[in-house]
């Protein structure tokens, strides 16, 4: 049994809150140590990677790149890696002790994820925006001929939607009935330099990829641990039946530190160490730091 199987059977929405404060506590403290890296949108997305990994996916931590008979995540939007990182360490795919070693020379804790450094639980290279979907398409299809039913996973930023890529692959996974595919979109409506609809308006993203034949849910408490697993098992109950599944997921960028919240300015910004203070004060340590 995994440690992502044994969670199931044992979390509370407590217990996962619990891990969720401090995966944020390891984001805060991961990117201040450097005073580099991505906050915002890694504290925005820490529920979401809390319940894929602790309640929705079935994998092992006996890692291996072909990932046969198990579901497989790819992170797209590789720049927010610190939530990333921390939820892996704290599944059990490496030591929470490395933790202390991002973005440092020679780490296998890169900025963007990538794979030539061995690191369990990462299968792509995601510096580049735009690419997660193409990739995540071919384990899929992968899966198909192998006649493995389990899903394939991905995450992508809303600002990373301007790439065209994307849209390619939106329209090849429909084309071809990619339904083993559950695609969640980070909607907090922020970039690097604004909001999406100062840097390149994208209007309607549920008409769009209805447009492109997918099936589309919204989960609009994007940053609620009950309302995150609802979302995720409806989008698994509608996998399988001739269409690729996308969540909207509204979160909120910075979620959980206030002076982070409602605002594009810590997409990429470290805090110092009075504003790091400030920002652990409100989420109290709950599994322990590295």
């Amino acid at each position: 049994m995994t440690f992502a199987q044994t969670i199931i059977y044992m979390a509370t929405t407590q217990q996962l809150q619990d891990f969720t404060q401090q995966v944020r506590r390891d984001i805060l403290r991961m990117v201040h140590a450097v005073n580099s890296g991505h906050p915002g949108g890694s504290l925005g997305c820490a529920e979401f990677f809390t319940v894929l990994y602790q309640e929705v996916m079935d994998y092992s931590t006996d890692f291996s790149m072909d990932g046969k008979n198990e579901d497989l995540f790819f992170l797209s939007n590789g720049h927010i890696s610190p939530v990333y990182y921390s939820v892996l360490a704290h599944s059990g795919f490496f030591s929470v002790s490395e933790l202390a070693t991002f973005r440092k020379l020679h780490s296998r804790l890169q900025g963007h994820p990538t794979t030539h450094e061995g690191l369990p639980g990462i299968r792509i290279a995601s510096g580049s925006l735009g690419q997660g979907m193409s990739v995540a398409i071919g384990a899929a299809e992968a899966k198909k001929l192998n006649g493995d039913d389990k899903i394939v996973y991905t995450l992508h930023g809303d600002g990373e939607l301007q790439e065209g890529q994307v849209w390619e692959s939106a329209m090849y996974a429909s084309g071809k009935k990619i339904d083993n595919l559950i695609s969640t979109i980070d909607l907090n409506g922020k970039q690097i330099d604004g909001s999406t609809d100062d840097v390149l308006p994208m209007g309607s993203i549920k008409a769009k990829f209805e447009a492109f034949g997918w099936d589309v849910l919204e989960v609009k408490e994007g940053n609620d641990i009950d309302a995150i697993k609802a979302g995720l098992a409806e989008a698994k109950s509608r996998s399988g039946k001739g269409k690729p599944v996308c969540i909207l997921l509204y979160t909120e960028m910075g979620n959980g530190v206030d002076f982070m919240m409602h605002t594009h300015a810590w997409h990429g910004k470290a805090p110092n160490d009075e504003q790091l203070e400030s920002a652990l004060a409100q989420n109290p340590e709950t599994l322990g730091d590295y």
